[in-house]
């Protein structure tokens, strides 16, 4: 396994630099803040109060979702909200914790949009914006708005180098979305000068180029072994292209219950246990050098904000600081 020696990543907003850090994990919620079980559209309950409520008990991060139609086969309408629109929401209603998309779907929007918004939630943010990314997995979506689903990962990778481009001043360049020739500008630009842009799965493009491109990687869960394994060949990568190290992050989804000994019991993309085994799997992929994990409380059986007030008395003091 790779060491992260390294006693910091290349900082890039405060958002990005407080979740993130070699050796370290942070733990982040997933919005809605709300367990809606089998139910695929949330109804927001007390959305704004309870993502206060993250910022005041100290989650590094709220992660929003960028699902621009319902489709019934997949059984997920997201968070309902578009995510940069409700980034402002939040903005103004949080102080400390960073707000992050995973991710925007590049190939359904044009990457001036993308860059725009992006800048803009991140100044109004004082620099908490976390960019994650992604092409897209739900086929439904690309013919309502025009779009081939096919060619996603080339559309991806020309946004990205689009998004980029717009970080610079008058800047130069040309893709299959447009042509800016230096004679005109966007504003505003990032925060700190750099959108923290974080690369979903593989997102329909070659692994080098993955850990090469984005400024850290989002990941999905797997048994401890597979982690490993996939954590270290990016982590591999980047180091193959002569590049400072990136954090890696995975989601996980919940279902919190009251004992605190309670053994672990499969659910989608999860599981349920107590605060014991959920300290002991976050010690785990902390070790197999995931730097933050996103939970998603879907699923969850007990008071949302009591499982919070649980997780922040019990979990976050073992991870953050």
């Amino acid at each position: 396994m790779l060491d992260q020696t390294s006693p910091a990543f290349a900082p890039l907003n405060r958002g990005y630099n407080a979740t993130f850090r070699p050796g370290r994990l942070s733990i982040g919620l997933v919005a809605p803040l709300e367990a809606h079980g089998s139910d695929p559209v949330p109804d927001m309950t007390r959305h704004i109060a309870r993502a206060h409520l993250a910022d005041a008990l100290g989650f590094s991060a709220l992660w929003l979702r960028d699902v621009p139609f319902n489709v019934p086969s997949f059984g997920d309408a997201g968070q309902v909200f578009d995510p940069f629109v409700y980034i402002g929401a939040l903005a103004a209603s949080t102080h400390d914790i960073a707000l992050g998309v995973a991710s925007i779907v590049l190939p359904l929007r044009h990457p001036a949009h993308v860059a725009k918004a992006a800048a803009s939630a991140d100044v109004l943010s004082g620099g908490r914006l976390l960019l994650g990314v992604a092409s897209g997995d739900r086929p439904d979506e690309y013919p309502a708005l025009g779009m081939s689903f096919e060619d996603r990962g080339e559309r991806f990778r020309d946004s990205v180098d689009y998004i980029r481009a717009m970080a610079e001043s008058y800047p130069r360049v040309e893709t299959a979305h447009g042509v800016l020739s230096g004679g005109i500008d966007m504003l505003p630009k990032p925060f700190n000068g750099r959108l923290p842009l974080l690369i979903t799965g593989g997102s329909q493009q070659a692994p080098d180029w993955v850990a090469r491109s984005g400024d850290g990687w989002m990941t999905y869960p797997r048994d401890a072994a597979s982690q490993g394994r996939v954590v270290d060949a990016y982590r591999q990568r980047i180091a193959e292209a002569g590049l400072p190290d990136k954090p890696v992050m995975q989601s996980l989804y919940i279902d919190l219950v009251a004992q605190k000994d309670a053994p672990p019991r499969p659910i989608h993309l999860g599981f349920r246990s107590g605060t014991d085994y959920l300290r002991c799997y976050l010690e785990e992929i902390r070790g197999l050098g995931i730097n933050h994990v996103a939970l998603n409380l879907r699923f969850n059986g007990a008071e949302i904000e009591d499982t919070m007030k649980r997780l922040a008395d019990d979990t976050l003091p073992d991870f953050h600081g």
